[in-house]
């Protein structure tokens, strides 16, 4: 089943040649028997295979492999579209999404990195001309509108479009639907809720881990908030990883290991920058530095290290991951396993769970807003419901007649 050839960082056959680091075609033989190994553990449906396969070098080396190793990563046959199977174009006549405007929007701004020039995708053979822009722009609206239709709760967020572009470019388009909908629903949940409180409380992990680690590190930075990687981690970094190479080779270790791993990328790059970091003092150009990815990032180093610090540091030592709900995916999908045998029901019912908890938490923030805001108020109800309580009580009478008879004593 394996191929002789490799492909490029374009996901373009290349035969003999060199790749994109300058290797000469004697490293063909151990790049075959990488692709043997990574096409048998799919045939196994082997997930703890593909894992370390996912985390080793090259991932899953081009995108013919990248399409029978992510449905599997998915929890879905690579030859059937699962649960989002149905008639042709039936979710055309599903009920419009609230987010519709939204996404045309973002979709009329996208493939601004790729494909674009040398980054491209074997999908995706084209002059760059603005007709097929144009088609693929709308292939990429219908993606993401059929998702949003076929499960109307999840709610559509800027840079949603990104992680969808990946995807329109690597899967075959009967596979892709099936994709994103699992991804939304089972890994990337906590985004598509109808507030940003879960994501933002998934990036107080991220001080932690470099706490863990770099304790000198975390008190630069502590000055600052850890928002510097929402953008990131909403968008698993698809929107500031600029080649096509680079994503592809992300979302295979993105996709194999718990969503939770993302965080420790993150973390893994702020580590590789530590001495770009004690550079700046200023919070604000601190800021600035840690929201941009550096161009010339080395993920490879970046993904191993990321494990070993996984490894090292789990999630479960971590201060605050006993403020992560037990609803959010990145604890429903620890370990791996369990995420893939996973329905889109059992997404929708955890969304509703952690729906009910930020309801709570606002009704919550709004009763102590309330109480401070009229505290003194509050103070003198209180004051006086205790005094009419104690001159009730035997204890106030008691007290109240030994009181009176050490009086006349």
């Amino acid at each position: 089943m394996a191929s002789e050839a490799y492909h490029d960082e374009n996901g373009n056959a290349n035969v003999g040649g060199r790749d994109e680091e300058g290797s000469t075609d004697h490293d063909a033989p151990a790049l075959s028997c990488e692709q043997t190994r990574i096409f048998d553990a799919c045939k196994r449906r082997d997930i703890d295979d593909l894992q370390v396969l996912a985390v080793s070098r090259g991932g899953f080396l081009s995108d013919a492999i990248r399409r029978q190793a992510w449905p599997i990563l998915l929890g879905f046959p690579s030859d059937q579209s699962g649960e989002q199977k149905g008639e042709s174009d039936s979710w055309r006549h599903l009920q419009r999404h609230r987010d519709e405007d939204q996404v045309k929007l973002d979709v009329d701004r996208s493939f601004v990195y790729y494909p674009n020039g040398a980054a491209g995708s074997p999908l995706l053979k084209i002059d760059n001309s603005q007709a097929q822009l144009d088609l693929k722009k709308s292939e990429l609206s219908d993606l993401i509108t059929e998702v949003l239709r076929r499960q109307p709760h999840l709610c559509y967020f800027q840079g949603y479009h990104d992680i969808c572009q990946v995807f329109l470019l690597v899967l075959q388009p009967a596979e892709r639907v099936t994709a994103v909908a699992r991804l939304s629903a089972l890994r990337i949940r906590d985004f598509m809720l109808p507030s940003l409180a879960p994501a933002v409380a998934q990036l107080r992990l991220i001080p932690d881990i470099l706490n863990a680690v770099d304790p000198p590190l975390y008190a630069h930075l502590s000055r600052i908030e850890p928002y510097f990687a929402l953008s990131d981690t909403l968008t698993m970094f698809a929107h500031n990883v600029q080649r096509y190479s680079d994503i592809a080779r992300l979302f295979d270790v993105l996709l194999a290991r718990e969503q939770v791993f993302s965080l420790y990328i993150f973390a893994q790059i702020v580590l590789h920058r530590r001495a770009e970091l004690f550079e700046h003092d200023e919070p604000d150009m601190l800021h600035f530095t840690l929201s941009k990815l550096p161009r010339d990032l080395d993920f490879e180093a970046v993904i191993a290290d990321a494990a070993r610090l996984f490894d090292s540091h789990p999630p479960e030592t971590l201060h605050s991951w006993r403020a992560i709900s037990g609803a959010s995916a990145l604890k429903t999908t620890r370990p791996i396993h369990h995420c893939i045998a996973q329905s889109l029901d059992d997404g929708h019912a955890y969304f509703e769970r952690q729906l009910r908890e930020l309801q709570w938490a606002e009704r919550r923030r709004r009763a102590l807003k309330t109480i401070w805001s009229n505290r003194t108020l509050v103070a003198a109800v209180l004051i006086g419901v205790g005094a009419v309580y104690f001159r009730k009580t035997p204890l106030w009478g008691n007290l109240v007649a030994w009181s009176t008879a050490g009086h006349y004593l």
